[in-house]
C-alpha cells in the first residue's frame, strides 16, 4: 500500500562530486539547501547578494556577479527609515536585509568583499543552482527598477506586479545563455508565498514552472528538480511544515535533500558525504561544550 504520490525525479545530466564548484542562489530554500551541502563539505557558495526571491533579482546578481561592477555609495540607501526607535541600518536595493549594516562604509566594504568573492567562485564554478521563489516583484516607482528587497521603506516608493510568463521565460533563458557552461539547476520553492494569497501564491508557482519547462526544453545545460512537487505531494501534510505553515519543516528539507542526492550526486561520493556530516557534527558538539 501506498499513503502518498511518489514524484519521480529525473536522474539525467552531470553528477556532482567532491570535485564539484557549486554556486547556489534565489530564495531561502537555496540557503537551506546549500547549508546542508556545507554540512556535507561540498565546495559551495550561497546567496553571496543574500537571498533572492524572483527570475529579475536572481538575473540582475548573476550580470553584477559576472560584470564585477562596484557598489557604489549612490547606491546605498537606509533600512527601515520611518522607525525612529532603531538606529540607522544601510543596504542597497540589490542585497537582502541580512546585508544591512551601522554605516554606508561598512556596507560597502563587506558587499564588495562578497561581490569579488562571488566573480571568482562563479568563474571557476561548473554548477548553479537557482531556486526561483515568486513571480511577484516590487519595482521602484521612480526608477521602474525591481529590487531584490524593500528593506522596510515606504510602500509609496514601489509599485508592484506579476511578470508575464513571457517575462518570466525570457528572464531564464537570459540566465541560461549567460552561463553557456555551467550546469544548471532550476527549482520552484516549495515555500509558500501566502502573502500573496493562496491564489496568488499558485498562480506565481504556475508561471514559474510554465517557464523553467521551456528553458529547460530549450538549453542542454538545464535541468529540473521538482521540489515544489515533492513537497506538494509526497509531504502533503501539515506536520511537514514549521510553525509558520509556510516553511518546509527540517523533517521536509531533509528529505527533499535525499532526493536530490539520489537524482544530482554521485553514488561514489555517499559514503564521503556521511563521513564528512559525522565530522561536522562532531565540530559542532565540541563548540557547545563548555569552556
Amino acid at each position: 500500500m501506498k499513503f502518498s504520490t511518489e514524484v519521480v525525479v529525473p536522474h539525467g545530466g552531470r553528477k556532482l562530486d567532491y570535485g564539484s564548484r557549486i554556486m547556489l542562489l534565489g530564495s531561502c530554500f537555496s540557503t537551506e539547501i546549500g547549508n546542508m551541502m556545507q554540512d556535507y563539505r561540498f565546495n559551495v557558495l550561497v546567496n553571496p547578494l543574500g537571498t533572492l526571491y524572483n527570475p529579475c533579482s536572481i538575473a540582475s546578481s548573476i550580470d553584477r556577479i559576472l560584470s564585477g561592477k562596484a557598489f557604489t555609495d549612490e547606491e546605498v540607501i537606509q533600512t527601515n527609515p520611518t522607525d525612529t526607535n532603531a538606529a540607522a541600518r544601510y543596504a542597497s536595493f540589490w542585497h537582502h536585509s541580512s546585508f544591512a549594516r551601522s554605516s554606508a562604509e561598512e556596507f560597502l566594504e563587506n558587499a564588495n568583499r562578497e561581490l569579488s568573492r562571488a566573480g571568482s567562485f562563479l568563474k571557476g564554478a561548473d554548477t548553479i543552482i537557482i531556486t526561483l521563489g515568486t513571480a511577484w516583484v516590487y519595482s521602484l516607482a521612480a526608477t521602474g527598477q525591481v529590487v531584490s528587497n524593500c528593506h522596510k521603506r515606504l510602500a509609496v516608493e514601489f509599485s508592484r506586479r506579476l511578470l508575464t510568463i513571457q517575462e518570466c521565460t525570457s528572464i531564464l533563458h537570459g540566465i541560461a545563455g549567460s552561463l553557456p557552461d555551467k550546469n544548471i539547476i532550476f527549482t520552484v520553492s516549495p515555500i509558500r508565498h501566502l502573502k500573496d494569497t493562496a491564489h496568488g501564491n499558485q498562480i506565481s508557482k504556475s508561471m514559474l514552472l510554465l517557464a523553467v519547462e521551456e528553458v529547460v526544453a530549450g538549453h542542454g545545460n538545464c535541468s529540473y528538480f521538482p521540489s515544489y512537487e515533492i513537497m506538494m505531494d509526497e509531504l502533503r501534510d501539515y506536520r511537514f511544515y514549521a510553525e509558520d505553515m509556510v516553511h518546509p519543516s527540517p523533517v521536509a528539507v531533509k528529505y527533499i535533500f535525499e532526493k536530490f542526492r539520489d537524482a544530482h550526486i554521485s553514488p561514489l561520493e555517499f559514503k564521503q558525504m556521511e563521513s564528512n556530516m559525522r565530522l561536522t557534527k562532531a565540530g559542532r558538539h565540541i563548540q557547545k561544550q563548555p569552556l
